[in-house]
């Protein structure tokens, strides 16, 4: 099954970008730490061709730390310069203004050789939606000059950001592309909420959670739910997923009429916990 999720919204998103190029000094490109190559527009390289680009691998707080600084490594084999950051407390913040710098620096000793003051940097900033874009934007000024949300969608339009008197940022919606051929890639979108709740059946996408839970972070996820199960022994065996996802809605009290589980409700719940953050540290993905 393929996953086709492009509102109009993103469409003219994409549109307005390639307008803007020519203004755009450099690109801030987040992604997600706990899926970094799954959060990762592959359209956006075709939109925004050789820009010189910063990543970011934000939420940083919520992945799996040695498996970040695997993925630091893959984007420095790859050519690229990226920084883990939490923009929500502000860690890993003060490296991005002076990274950008790094970027144009050949552009900026150019202007001053000619005797010029060298303008601010202006850097688009991109990424899929729920990625933390206002939230980092608004870290980096100082200020709330954006809207912030705990959902996909809530950066509707672009606008200019006037961080400091060296940089400027373009704000934009949040681009999906328009089908996912891989079905992971959009499931580990949907557990960590980049694509919105009915876009995917819920039960498949907490049944795809617990599976990946269980086989890699079977500790902490048996401690937080205080399971009583031994880990699965057949990770492709439906019926001991099942199980687990039953014993998570006992412990979270999800019981219908006749003691039985309310699956809906408990795979509601297991979502929220993970997406907050209270199943501790993970990643959804590795560079190998």
């Amino acid at each position: 099954m393929t996953i086709q999720w492009f509102p109009g919204h993103m469409t003219r998103a994409r549109r307005q970008i390639q307008e803007q190029l020519k203004l755009i000094d450099a690109v801030i490109e987040l992604v997600d730490a706990r899926l970094p190559l799954s959060s990762r527009n592959p359209m956006i390289d075709e939109i925004l061709g050789g820009k010189p680009r910063l990543i970011i691998l934000n939420k940083a707080d919520l992945a799996d730390a040695e498996v970040t600084r695997e993925w630091l490594a893959y984007f420095k084999r790859e050519g690229h310069i990226a920084l883990p950051v939490d923009a929500s407390t502000g860690t890993g913040m003060k490296e991005i203004p002076t990274q950008l710098k790094m970027l144009m620096k050949a552009k900026i000793d150019k202007q001053v050789s000619k005797g010029m003051n060298p303008r601010a940097i202006r850097a688009l900033i991109v990424g899929i939606p729920n990625v933390g874009k206002s939230t980092l934007i608004n870290k980096l000024a100082g200020r709330a000059v954006a809207l912030t949300g705990d959902r996909p969608g809530v950066t509707k339009g672009q606008q200019w950001i006037k961080v400091s008197k060296e940089m400027e940022l373009l704000d934009t919606p949040g681009i999906l592309w328009p089908k996912f051929e891989d079905m992971n890639v959009g499931y580990r979108l949907a557990v960590t909420g980049a694509i919105k709740a009915e876009t995917l059946n819920a039960e498949d996408v907490a049944f795809f959670g617990i599976k990946y839970l269980a086989k890699y972070y079977w500790a902490p996820f048996k401690e937080r739910f205080d399971l009583q199960c031994e880990q699965p022994t057949d990770f492709e065996n439906p019926d001991e997923i099942v199980a687990i996802m039953e014993e998570v809605g006992r412990r979270r009290g999800c019981i219908i009429s006749g003691g039985r589980v309310d699956l809906e409700k408990a795979c509601g719940t297991l979502l929220r916990e993970l997406r907050a953050g209270k199943l501790g540290r993970f990643s959804m993905e590795a560079p190998y």
